[in-house]
């Protein structure tokens, strides 16, 4: 017992370590990006673009509809037979952003639904552009119902990042696997890398609570 208390506290620096330095930045960075796509798509198909809202619509349906990791085997190791070679954190980040953006489009579609027509039409009764009336009237709302959602795909996202592992992510499931092969404790090592996402999961969501409550007392006052 003794001994696998000491392997728990030696290990816990080892796995939490690449957590802060590339779960956490993947994290990050690839949600940022999702966030991007998903205002840019939803306001697409949201205005009804001629050309782009199919293109869009084809985007998102290939994205939500393929497992993620089958969409991380094929950026990295599928592409690099057409030319096109990636390192495993780029890799990762891409196919990330992509299928997150896919998700997030339509709780910001959704979002951008919900808000009532009348808004823009007095948008346009001041003078105001449609791209004025997006970033001034429509969007602030749009995001503010969209918060609770969006908060839970990061919340989502923070798990799914140990796929990257499969592609030689040096994230914090892989160097677990690694602990393990040297170790042959799995059960110990699987359950401690268990609680430090529960522990990241956790800080995420008392932050989205907070959100959420200055959220509800700035729509109060306003």
């Amino acid at each position: 017992m003794r001994d696998l208390w000491s392997l728990f506290l030696e290990s816990f620096p080892k796995i939490l370590l690449p957590g802060l330095t590339m779960t956490i930045p993947l994290t990050a960075i690839a949600f940022s990006i999702a966030l991007v796509i998903a205002v840019i798509v939803a306001m697409i198909q949201h205005a009804r673009v001629p050309v782009l809202t199919p293109l869009t619509r084809a985007y998102i349906w290939i994205f939500r509809g393929t497992p993620l990791l089958v969409q991380l085997f094929v950026v990295f190791y599928g592409l690099p037979k057409v030319g096109v070679l990636l390192s495993p954190f780029p890799a990762a980040v891409i196919v990330f952003s992509l299928n997150e953006g896919a998700y997030c489009a339509e709780t910001v579609r959704a979002a951008l639904e919900a808000v009532p027509v009348g808004q823009m039409e007095a948008g346009y009764c001041v003078g105001m552009t449609y791209f004025q009336i997006m970033r001034r009237i429509v969007l602030p709302q749009a995001m503010r119902t969209a918060f609770p959602p969006l908060s839970n795909s990061l919340i989502s996202m923070v798990k799914d990042t140990s796929l990257a592992a499969n592609i030689t992510v040096t994230e914090m499931f892989m160097v677990t696997q690694r602990i393990v092969a040297r170790t042959y404790e799995p059960l110990l090592l699987y359950i401690e890398v268990g609680l430090i996402y529960l522990i990241f999961s956790t800080v995420l969501t008392f932050l989205q609570r907070r959100g959420e409550k200055r959220l509800s007392a700035y729509m109060a006052k306003s």
